[in-house]
């Protein structure tokens, strides 16, 4: 398949190329260190994909859709967390289905970004994140591997947590390219 037939392929799914890419299938990637009690990832790059599935009135069903077809089985629709957490015991993706908002990444003080509908972030677990705005209409699809199941951590990292994360497994697909995404990459031992 060449990369127009792959392009008209992945707009019939709903999904575009992600942007600011050069090329079909690039994403951004957020290289996050220790940040005061925030453990974050400092081997796994949070992974933003600008634009990653157009807009409709069924763009919450489309992410869902290719969530679970890409082995990442969706949990809750609702928004962000107002406070500063991460997950000890789970990767996420989050899917921005409708409105925007403002998130703060790594912790006080770490990298904000603004996030619109159709955009997609994956955190890996330790990663902060918290919500510091949003329109009314913000609405957020959110799903872990499976076998992963979310905790909300609030303060620093005692041994256990830190052998949680670093014995998370890694999961086999990227939640919207699948398992030729950019996740498959990105993320290695």
């Amino acid at each position: 398949m060449n990369r127009r037939e792959f392009g008209t392929a992945m707009a019939a799914l709903g999904v575009l190329a992600a942007a600011p890419a050069k090329s079909l299938g690039e994403v951004e990637r957020l290289q996050l260190s220790r940040n005061g009690w925030m453990p974050n990832n400092e081997r796994l790059p949070v992974l933003l994909y600008r634009k990653a599935f157009s807009l409709s009135s069924s763009t919450a069903g489309k992410i869902e859709q290719a969530f679970e077809r890409n082995g990442w089985p969706p949990q809750w629709r609702n928004g962000v967390y107002d406070f500063h957490h991460y997950h000890s015991t789970a990767h996420e993706v989050l899917g921005f289905a409708a409105g925007s908002g403002t998130i703060i990444l790594g912790g006080e003080g770490g990298h904000t970004i603004t996030v619109e509908a159709g955009d997609v972030a994956v955190l890996p677990a330790g990663t902060g994140h918290c919500r510091l705005a949003a329109d009314e209409r913000f609405l957020v699809i959110g799903a872990y591997p499976p076998g992963q199941h979310w905790d909300i951590c609030r303060e620093a990292p005692d041994r256990a947590a830190v052998a949680r994360m670093s014995g998370l497994a890694f999961p086999a697909s990227d939640p919207v390219f699948g398992v030729k995404g950019e996740l498959t990459k990105a993320w290695r031992r």
